[in-house]
């Protein structure tokens, strides 16, 4: 521990609630339990805000993941004459790291420092998601600032990017749809708001004459409620994956992760509808956070250390300190005590949340009561959930995937790429104007959910391979070769690349010790936002976050150098 800061002694040593982990989840619980009058300690063992939420430097995230594909030793067996103490181990979130440099001025101090990278990319919020709602009525929009995706898209093998419509205007202005096309799809959006306009309407008001989707149809799959319209096939992929964001094939049940019902379907369709136009000076459904993704984590940080929360950054804590003598336990904490820190500190809570990599090996359990194994149950290493893995890749790209258009988001449905391919692919491309990289440059995020690591990164290569034109060593290249293949010449140049999977590991309630939720699969944050929703009424009982705050419902907006900033 000899890297540690030199750290004075906490004081107080007691809280109410000891938080490890800096990630979006923990930092919402975080700042909605000090608003409440929760005292909290908020530790993360990393030198930054966001664990694995947060946006880093290219050296930064080089180290990071390479730090963390790999779980180290467990800590030598301690104790204390007055506690049981329970040795921690960390758990490897991150796997099949490969990390390659096309273009070695990129790792220049003037350039590698002017990036904000996401660890968990490509991750957008749609501008009515609850994650947005939570800013508002925590406060915590006052320290994020927004700007506007200025596209989305839904592409092929053969390198089209067909435009996912946002408005009547756009479905209008479509060169890549037909007439019949456009009629088709401005029927069905009709009816889709006709049927949210019914359900949103009073209990008390007559529905006679109101269009609703049967309820038939509510509980049918999605995918066949969308072939009863009727609708072209390439219409269908656009709703199912580039508005309502699908992984899986819908058209095929069996091999099928997750069959969207319909309910769900215009669920989805709802959000991107409402998110149009919510704000007036965001040009479409969805925006990203100037500086990175890191941002949200640091605004609802920040909000609760406004509210008294203490914060120490660089600071791990090595072991559970539980009663010895089982007689003394009580049923409600299960014998849990506190924590031990890094510097030897012993610091005491009623209760603990912990960052999704830390664990207990089965090796401290075995001394254990069984009381004191239910206690620590939700921290002994599981198998991966059952929703897999997320293959993730980042490349730095010269030039754009898309002329004249910065900030875009382009998604590969299932099979649009290759005949084995299972999962959408989303990629997410930003500009310098969200202040994550240098001018003359793009940082693109691709993700896919997968099995394992050799599909996962398989997908995501022949992706790449779509959009991106390789690097070839000067002395392989060919003159004749570049001038007969025009379109590859017109392809963005890549000059860093990273690609790795990530495990998910879900959010566990345990009591007095919880596990907060590692990053999804998801496009938006909402998941994670429920994730963390739950685990605080659990916590806390039936008290309402940020009770105290402003209402979202009086919301205005200013445009402040182009960027889209939302006020309570």
């Amino acid at each position: 521990m000899s890297d540690l800061p030199p750290y004075p002694p906490l004081d107080p040593t007691t809280y109410d609630l000891i938080i490890v982990g800096t990630g979006v989840s923990e930092s919402i619980l975080s700042a909605a339990a000090s608003s409440s009058g929760t005292s909290v300690l908020h530790l993360d063992p990393n030198p930054f805000y966001g664990s694995h939420s947060a946006s880093l430097s290219l050296p930064d995230l080089t180290s990071f993941l390479h730090s963390n594909s790999l779980s180290p030793p467990p800590p030598p067996p301690s104790d204390t004459p007055d506690f049981l103490s329970v040795d921690l181990a960390t758990r490897s979130l991150y796997s099949s790291v490969e990390i390659a440099t096309f273009d070695s001025s990129i790792l220049d101090e003037r350039h590698s420092r002017k990036f904000n990278v996401d660890l968990c990319g490509p991750r957008v919020l749609f501008c009515a998601d609850e994650s947005i709602n939570l800013m508002l009525k925590s406060g915590s929009n006052n320290y994020v600032e927004f700007k506007s995706v200025d596209a989305s898209f839904v592409g092929d093998s053969s390198g089209e990017l067909r435009s996912v419509p946002d408005s009547r205007a756009a479905i209008f202005k479509d060169k890549s749809l037909g007439l019949m096309e456009k009629k088709q799809l401005m029927k069905f959006f009709k009816l889709v708001q006709a049927h949210l306009a019914a359900a949103a309407a009073s209990s008390t008001e007559s529905d006679e004459g109101a269009v609703k989707i049967a309820e038939e149809d509510m509980e049918s799959p999605f995918v066949d409620f969308l072939a009863k319209m009727p609708l072209p096939p390439k219409i269908k992929s656009i709703i199912l994956y580039g508005i309502a964001m699908v992984d899986y094939d819908q058209d095929n049940v069996e091999a099928c992760g997750d069959l969207l019902k319909t309910r769900e379907g215009i669920a989805r369709l709802a959000l991107y509808i409402t998110s149009i136009g919510r704000f007036s000076n965001a040009l479409g459904a969805l925006i990203y956070p100037i500086y990175g993704q890191g941002e949200l984590p640091q605004a609802f940080c920040r909000r609760a250390a406004v509210k008294g929360c203490i914060y120490v950054l660089r600071m791990p804590i090595t072991a559970l300190l539980l009663d010895k003598a089982s007689e003394l336990i009580v049923v409600e904490t299960g014998g849990y005590k506190g924590v031990r820190l890094a510097t030897g500190q012993e610091i005491f809570s009623q209760k603990l949340i912990l960052d999704p990599c830390i664990t207990v090996g089965s090796e401290s359990m075995s001394s254990l009561t069984d009381q004191q194994k239910e206690t620590l149950r939700v921290l002994v290493p599981k198998s991966i959930s059952s929703e897999g893995k997320i293959a993730r890749g980042i490349c730095i790209i010269r030039g754009s995937v898309k002329a004249d258009i910065s900030n875009a988001l382009v998604v590969y449905p299932p099979k649009s790429l290759f005949p084995e391919q299972l999962a959408a692919i989303r990629v997410l491309q930003l500009g310098s104007g969200l202040a994550v990289c240098p001018a003359d440059m793009h940082v693109l995020y691709f993700s896919t959910v997968c099995e394992n690591d050799d599909q996962g990164k398989a997908a995501l290569l022949s992706a790449m391979s779509t959009l991106i034109k390789p690097q070839v060593p000067e002395n392989l290249q060919s003159d004749s070769a570049v001038e007969n293949d025009t379109a590859e010449a017109a392809k963005p140049v890549v000059l860093w690349r990273a690609l790795y999977v990530q495990a998910m590991v879900k959010g566990e309630f345990g009591g007095s010790i919880s596990s907060a939720a590692s990053p999804d699969g998801n496009l938006s944050y909402n998941e994670l936002v429920e994730s963390a929703v739950k685990l605080y009424e659990q916590l806390m009982g039936s008290e309402e976050l940020f009770k105290e705050e402003t209402s979202p419902d009086n919301t205005t907006e200013e445009e402040n150098d182009g960027g889209v900033e939302i006020e309570a």
